[in-house]
């Protein structure tokens, strides 16, 4: 009789600690499951891209059912269902996880018990508190393990509209400047949310219990709980929307900083993971997570832009969701704009090299010192013709609609 999926993993030195309670997919590669790693009972493993590195542990505190997703080295998985996810070195899970495809969490970041992440990026250190529910969300910020940025216990990225569309997606921090760990932390304080979309600076601090609606775009400010609507109740049509401007905008840049990342993982990364299979497994999961946000937010935009057509005769035919002139022009571009711009959010921003003052630098770090190291060591001028590039990105998808400019920053 062939031997069972647990017990060649056993034969590799892998800690299975009551094998009859686990099962592993015959799906599963037992190559791309690193001696050492030590998986607890009533563990499911699932997916012909499944890759779990050295130090790893899954399920310590409860059983963990854990589907197509790549763990780096060091990284704890505690208990519940992780599908199509990918986490970077050290990056951490509580218990009672719930964690769906799109999610990648950067080297050390980490989650306590009860957090259901789904279209999420958390960079480096970035931490989450306990019962939080984020989706369509990519937050950034802080220097280190001591100084990261949070998401407090008991927050809610509200990322679904009264009117039915998901055209949603929130940062906090950027891309561009996050990448070099070299910026202010960020607090959402705990028993709060954000409603989507959202862009929120770094340095911005949003106090325990707080709903926020709207952007934050100065940096290194505490935030106040927004006032009530000074007119009360107003009616609501289903269908009608107002200006779209900030909406959209704020879209086109979460989609141009994606493309950015991709190019950061493409580039800059590449030389400090390719080179281990297990941290080049989480590179190409690390770049599929991005693939697969692309298209969730190229396919939500497209459900706004189907979405226009009513809302413009809503606001002609029906006096209660009368509009300005400027506000159904906008609608209207947007609406017909959107077939190109659909595709040519498809096909990317096109080729950019990165600039000479940016890969001779890096080029310089040895591979064997981590990206830490080779991070710590970037020059003033270094760093600013990285974050001009990877910004360059970001800014070219984001002025495809015209009537939404870019915006640089935060």
């Amino acid at each position: 009789m062939a031997d069972s999926p647990v017990d060649i993993l056993i034969a590799r030195g892998v800690v299975v600690r009551a094998p009859a309670s686990v099962d592993i997919d015959p799906g599963v590669d037992p190559a791309r499951i690193a001696p050492g790693v030590v998986i607890h009972a009533g563990c499911r493993l699932r997916g012909a891209a499944t890759s779990i590195g050295p130090g790893c542990e899954i399920g310590a505190e409860a059983p963990v059912t854990l589907e197509d997703c790549q763990l780096g080295h060091g990284v704890e998985l505690k208990g519940g269902f992780f599908s199509g996810a990918t986490f970077l070195d050290g990056a951490s899970f509580g218990s009672a996880a719930h964690v769906r495809p799109g999610t990648l969490l950067g080297e050390g970041a980490s989650c306590a018990h009860g957090a259901g992440l789904k279209q999420t990026i958390l960079f480096p250190h970035v931490t989450t508190g306990s019962l939080v529910n984020v989706c369509d969300f990519l937050m950034a910020g802080g220097t280190s393990r001591r100084d990261h940025s949070e998401i407090g216990s008991s927050y809610v990225h509200f990322n679904f509209t009264p009117h039915g569309d998901k055209a949603t997606p929130s940062m906090a921090g950027d891309v561009a400047r996050g990448v070099f760990r070299d910026r202010a932390r960020i607090f959402l304080g705990g028993q709060g949310g954000l409603v989507g979309p959202a862009r929120i600076a770094y340095g911005v601090v949003i106090p325990a219990g707080i709903v926020w609606r709207g952007d934050a775009p100065d940096e290194d400010a505490v935030l106040a709980a927004p006032a009530a609507a000074p007119d009360g109740a107003r009616p609501f049509i289903a269908g009608a929307y107002r200006s779209i401007r900030r909406i959209v905008r704020n879209n086109l840049v979460y989609i141009g900083s994606l493309h950015a990342l991709a190019a950061w993982f493409r580039v800059a990364r590449a030389r400090f993971m390719l080179g281990d299979p297990f941290r080049a497994a989480c590179h190409a999961g690390a770049l599929t997570r991005l693939a697969e946000g692309l298209d969730e937010r190229i396919k939500r935009l497209g459900e706004l832009a189907a979405r226009m057509p009513r809302s413009v005769e809503l606001a002609r035919t029906d006096a209660r969701c009368a509009l300005p002139e400027p506000v159904l022009a906008e609608q209207e571009s947007f609406a017909s704009a959107w077939p190109a711009v659909r595709e040519a959010l498809r096909a990317g921003p096109g080729p950019d090299a990165p600039p000479e003052a940016f890969v001779s630098t890096w080029a310089e770090a040895p591979a064997s010192a981590g990206m830490e190291s080779a991070l710590a060591a970037l020059s003033r001028e270094a760093r600013a013709a990285g974050t001009a590039w990877m910004q360059g990105i970001v800014d070219r998808v984001a002025g495809l609609w015209p009537a939404a400019p870019s915006e640089r920053g935060g």
